[in-house]
């Protein structure tokens, strides 16, 4: 996709923009205090159809290329940072489900997750096992025409209140080649969940650990072949990261409104502090920034549409984007002074949001890794 957009698709968005603006943004500050998940936003979400949109339309999905799909995200992002969230986690597992779930389990599964009438969750970290992810232990071994799994997933988004999760589990002894992906529907037997953890920020999102004892799937939950999950985690990664890429732009986005707004009515000395080189400058930079990291991931997704090669641009797009976050909400935080440090405003709690951005999907040291092992050609 090209970077002008149809009427079609600009219509799309002011739709998005103002449903952010209207119904999501006056409830972020709120959601974060009480730490409620926002369920009923993504069921919304479903009902605009907002939930399938890059899936195929002969599966129920929008059809959208994943450029259109990422600006979405970012508009909702802008707008309330939990409910952009999940609108970037979900697909992970709709994903799972649309390439790799037998015949038989896509009908039952899919069209609830595109709908938005479920919600999904990705589990493949562990106590144990963050970046190093082939280093699981999570376990499933066959029995009879079942699979049995046992182990702890960590770090989980929507633990404990997704509707289906997907698990990754070692079914062989080879670091990778022996990793297995499974469909495990939330009312499974033996499935439980520890405490949501208490977070820095994202606090509306419930992030947990998902405990498997004993739980007894039909062999058709298996997702792909035996030993095909690393390779379809992996995959999956590209995508999720230019998800936080957009996420982190709107976020930092939505910083930098708040701190332009702010400069333009603040006034020391005599005059708005944003005539002081010293706040406009700054103001400048963020907005750099921000642009910067956006034409990144919009550049990542144009080469993920047309075909191509695009998994070093989209560590560099999530390096990027989540470093300009954090440096952004940073920065709005100082323009609005001591007010910037309470809750009154809300860039407290952006920059408290930014920060967890840098960190999953792949820490931003993980991307330094990925991007130079390229550059390399390790």
């Amino acid at each position: 996709m090209g970077h002008a957009l149809s009427e079609e698709h600009q219509q799309l968005l002011q739709m998005v923009d103002q449903v952010a603006q209207e119904q999501f943004a006056p409830r972020a500050g709120s959601d974060d205090a009480l730490e409620t998940f926002p369920r009923d936003a993504f069921a919304q979400l479903g009902e605009l159809g907002l939930t399938g949109l890059p899936f195929a339309e002969a599966d129920g999905g929008g059809g959208q290329e994943y450029g259109v799909y990422l600006r979405v995200l970012e508009e909702i992002g802008r707008g309330h940072g939990v409910i952009g969230l999940t609108l970037s986690v979900h697909p992970l597992a709709t994903w799972a489900v649309a390439q790799r779930a037998s015949a038989s389990l896509r009908e039952r599964v899919l069209p609830a997750l595109l709908t938005g009438r479920h919600l999904g969750a990705y589990c493949l970290s562990e106590p144990g096992s963050g970046s190093d992810a082939a280093a699981l232990v999570t376990g499933a071994a066959p029995d009879g025409d079942a699979w049995v799994l046992n182990g702890t997933k960590a770090w989980v988004t929507h633990a404990g209140v997704a509707d289906g999760y997907v698990v990754f589990a070692r079914t062989g002894e080879h670091k990778t080649a022996g990793i297995s992906a499974f469909w495990v529907p939330a009312e499974a037997e033996g499935l439980s969940f520890s405490a949501p953890e208490r977070k820095m920020g994202m606090r509306g999102s419930p992030t947990g650990q998902v405990i498997l004892d004993d739980v007894r799937l039909p062999a058709d939950h298996l997702l792909g072949g035996e030993g095909t999950g690393f390779q379809l985690a992996m995959s999956a990664l590209d995508g999720g990261r230019l998800g936080i890429a957009a996420l982190a732009v709107g976020l930092a986005q939505c910083a930098l409104d708040h701190a332009v707004a702010y400069a333009g009515e603040r006034e020391q000395f005599g005059q708005p502090i944003g005539r002081f080189q010293g706040v406009g400058f700054m103001l400048a930079d963020m907005a750099t920034a921000v642009a910067a990291s956006r034409a990144l991931y919009r550049d990542a997704a144009a080469r993920r549409d047309a075909g191509e090669p695009y998994g070093q641009l989209a560590s560099m797009a999530k390096l990027s984007a989540t470093d300009t976050a954090m440096q952004v909400c940073t920065d709005a935080v100082q323009v609005f002074g001591g007010y910037g440090y309470t809750a009154e405003y809300p860039v407290e709690r952006l920059m408290r949001e930014a920060k967890v951005m840098q960190i999953f999907e792949g820490t931003n040291q993980i991307q330094r890794v990925v991007i130079s092992r390229g550059l390399l050609h390790d």
